[in-house]
């Protein structure tokens, strides 16, 4: 490699191309477990007024249209794969098979987003369950189920909030894709953005249980 084209690859703060590998992949952990930490003190609160409510917060689960968690539970397990793949794709300097895998994966997200907004919070909307906006259940243990809604809106509106975030990740993978700034040895914001992806999906592994599932489904 000539010097031009490492200066290209590498930033001027980094030694060579490993260092700089290192400082981005130790700077993304370092943002997922602060990550970590914000979903986990979530978890906790909505954990402790499940227990503590815990009638109410079955009769709000079993509210959700689980059907649709479940479809978008697999959409973002498929979305994984194809992140993987795009990653996977990067690495061997497939340019055309790397942006196929990130369209792919991009079209998954915007999936998700359209099952959660048009068809999820809509129904919940529409069936007099959302919050300070439209509440008007009535029967019984209504305090605790609003409660419960509450939590369901807040933490399913957070992770879509990270999944507007990865779908503009990956249209900038793309674009850049687009214009040659992958190679088969410098493809490390792919690797970056796939940690990123893969994170926002395992966050919604778990919440697909613990708000959907409650009680069991008869």
């Amino acid at each position: 490699m000539s010097e031009e084209q490492h200066a290209t690859l590498v930033a001027e703060q980094f030694d060579d191309q490993v260092q700089q590998y290192q400082a981005a992949s130790l700077g993304m952990w370092v943002f997922l477990t602060t990550e970590v930490l914000f979903f986990g003190g979530l978890f906790a609160s909505y954990t402790i007024y499940r227990y503590l409510h815990y009638p109410g917060f079955e009769i709000g689960s079993h509210h959700l249209e689980v059907l649709w968690g479940a479809t978008n539970t697999a959409v973002l397990i498929c979305s994984s794969l194809t992140m993987a793949l795009a990653v996977r794709a990067a690495q061997l300097g497939k340019i055309k098979d790397l942006i196929g895998f990130l369209v792919v994966t991009l079209i998954f997200g915007l999936i998700f987003l359209f099952i959660k907004f048009a068809m999820e919070w809509r129904h919940e909307y529409l069936e007099g369950l959302a919050p300070g906006v439209n509440f008007t259940y009535a029967g019984p243990h209504a305090h605790q189920v609003e409660m419960f809604m509450i939590f369901y809106f807040v933490l399913t509106g957070l992770h879509a909030l990270h999944m507007i975030v990865g779908c503009g990740i990956m249209t900038t993978l793309i674009i850049l894709a687009l214009r040659g700034a992958f190679s088969k040895g410098h493809y490390n914001a792919v690797e970056i953005a796939g940690l990123y992806w893969h994170f926002v999906d395992i966050v919604w592994i778990f919440l697909f249980p613990l708000l959907y599932l409650i009680g069991g489904r008869y």
